[in-house]
């Protein structure tokens, strides 16, 4: 993880812990929630979503709606959340799919 600051009372593996807790959830439904990094001084969590979770519909409000929004109601010094992708191409992700998960669908040129 990549933590290059650190303030006093902002523990960055209990981020990591809360992360673990809800990664069972995105699993379920094909992907994976990574915790890319926390910037204590800055308030600033990066996450990943990978897997069928890289390329569904509704992955912003997933970052935003649920991992930032229960982050936030836990660690009132967390500022923002900010999300990655992990890039698959569409059958891949598609494969990885269960649940409710809609697909984007590929960019055509």
């Amino acid at each position: 993880m990549g933590d290059r600051r650190s303030a006093p009372g902002r523990d960055p593996e209990a981020v990591r812990g809360l992360i673990d807790q809800l990664r069972p959830v995105v699993q379920a439904d094909g992907g994976d929630l990574e915790l890319v990094s926390v910037d204590t001084a800055t308030g600033v969590v990066r996450v990943r979503l990978t897997g069928a979770c890289s390329s569904c519909a509704i992955s912003t409000s997933t970052i935003q709606l649920g991992v930032e929004r229960i982050l936030k109601s836990r660690f009132p010094w967390i500022t923002s959340v900010e999300g990655e992708l992990e890039e698959l191409d569409f059958e891949t992700s598609a494969a990885l799919g269960r649940g409710g998960w809609v697909p984007l669908q590929p960019r055509r040129s």
